[in-house]
């Protein structure tokens, strides 16, 4: 894949929406579940036609993404500081990732028994979730220093929360993979900001 600033930036509008979702199961039980399926759907998208389509082939699925990312990049001073983290967080596992053959190729295997997985049950069914969950256990997390979620601890407990956290984190990290192959950088967050921030806004103009 070519550089694009514009898939660069939709991958980090797809990064800060996976990882707000996460913020929001561990933190409340209301949820946009349109929004939730559409992420965890995009980790199964393993032979996507375009980078768009693996978010549903719209913007607008990614609206309240782009909205977070302006918020993280914008002028803004109130940026969330959770948001941020995770956001480190993810991409340094990604790179991680990226480096280790083994994994890779294990993550490539269960990603493809997922999508098969995907023939008889909903992307949110509790199999599905608990298999993702495994899938970002086993084949990621243990790649770097553990994503520590905050949220409520009666939340936190229930083992659905749990697969469904873990789940999104590994629909971030496809958002990361995603912005990896675009070109995207560490630097690109340091230096191309205005750049970023303008493809953002010019993608929520959009229909």
């Amino acid at each position: 894949m070519q550089a694009d600033v514009s898939t660069q930036t939709m991958a980090l509008a797809a990064l800060c929406q996976a990882l707000s979702l996460v913020k929001a199961v561990a933190k409340t039980t209301d949820v946009d579940e349109a929004e939730l399926e559409r992420m965890l759907s995009s980790v199964a998208m393993l032979d996507a036609e375009s980078p768009l389509a693996i978010y549903g082939g719209s913007y607008q699925h990614l609206r309240s993404g782009y909205q977070v990312l302006l918020q993280q990049l914008g002028d803004n001073p109130n940026k969330d500081v959770e948001i941020t983290r995770y956001v480190v967080a993810v991409l340094a596992l990604e790179r991680r990732l990226a480096k280790s053959r083994s994994n890779m190729s294990a993550l490539g295997k269960r990603l493809q028994e997922l999508a098969r997985q995907l023939e008889h049950f909903s992307i949110t069914d509790d199999t599905l979730l608990a298999n993702m969950a495994d899938i970002y256990i086993e084949c990621i997390s243990t790649l770097g220093t553990r994503i520590q979620v905050a949220g409520q601890p009666e939340l936190l407990k229930q083992s659905r929360v749990q697969h469904k956290v873990r789940a999104l984190l590994l629909a971030a990290v496809r958002a990361a993979v995603l912005w990896r192959q675009a070109g995207g950088s560490r630097w690109h967050l340091l230096f191309k900001r205005k750049q970023l921030v303008r493809e953002a806004r010019q993608a929520l103009q959009h229909d």
